[in-house]
C-alpha cells in the first residue's frame, strides 16, 4: 500500500460498481489505493471506468489482444509494479503466453506476429521516457500492413491515456514503483 497524501474513500461510500473495481485490484494486487483516490470524483471514476476502460479499451474497434499487448508494454517500461500485475493477468487472459508475457518487458520480439511487433513498436514510441517518440514511415506501414488509421489512432490514444494515469499515479503515489522504474521522486534520487 502506498503512502499517498490523498484522501482515501471508504468502501462504505462506494457505488456497487466500484466496491467491484476495489475488490478486484485488492484480489489481484493486495492494494486499492486508485480505486479509494479515484472515488474523490464521480467524473474521473465515470471517465475512466466507463468512458474509457468499458467504451474504449474493452470494446473499440481494435481487437482486445493488441490493446492488452500495449498497455502491458508500457507498464513494463513505466515500471509500475500495480499496473504489471493487473497487466500481465489481462495479457495472459487475452491468450499471451507466459514466455511472451515475459519477453513484452525486454527486447525480444521473435515470439510475436508482425501486427504484436508492431504494436510493441508503437508502444515503445509512445512510452513516457522516449521524449523524441514518432510515428515514422517504417512503423506506420508496419502498422498499415495490419491496422487501419483509424485503429492506429485507438491504439494511440490507449496509449496516451494510459501513459498519462502512469504518470499521474506516480505524481500522487498511488502505485508502487518496480525496482527499476524509471520515475523515481526527487527526495529519493
Amino acid at each position: 500500500m502506498t503512502d499517498t497524501l490523498m484522501r482515501r474513500i471508504p468502501e462504505s461510500r462506494m457505488s456497487d460498481a466500484l466496491k467491484a473495481a476495489r475488490a478486484g485490484a485488492l484480489a489481484l494486487t493486495g492494494d486499492a489505493t486508485i480505486t479509494e483516490v479515484f472515488a474523490n470524483s464521480e467524473k474521473v471514476c465515470d471517465f475512466f471506468f466507463n468512458q474509457f476502460y468499458q467504451g474504449l479499451f474493452f470494446n473499440g474497434d481494435v481487437p482486445l489482444r493488441y490493446k492488452e499487448l500495449l498497455r502491458l508494454r508500457l507498464s513494463k517500461v513505466h515500471g509500475c509494479w500495480f499496473c504489471n500485475r493487473n497487466n500481465e493477468a489481462g495479457a495472459k487472459a487475452a491468450g499471451f503466453t507466459d514466455a511472451q508475457i515475459q519477453a513484452i518487458g525486454g527486447d525480444a520480439r521473435a515470439d510475436f506476429t508482425g501486427a504484436e511487433s508492431a504494436v510493441l513498436a508503437l508502444a515503445d514510441e509512445l512510452v513516457l521516457t522516449n521524449m523524441g517518440g514518432s510515428l515514422t514511415p517504417e512503423l506506420y506501414a508496419a502498422l498499415k500492413a495490419h491496422f487501419s488509421d483509424g485503429d492506429i489512432v485507438e491504439l494511440s490514444m490507449v496509449g496516451a491515456v494510459l501513459g498519462g494515469l502512469n504518470k499521474m499515479a506516480f505524481v500522487l503515489n498511488l502505485v508502487e514503483r518496480e525496482t527499476w522504474c524509471p520515475f523515481t521522486p526527487a527526495e529519493a534520487a
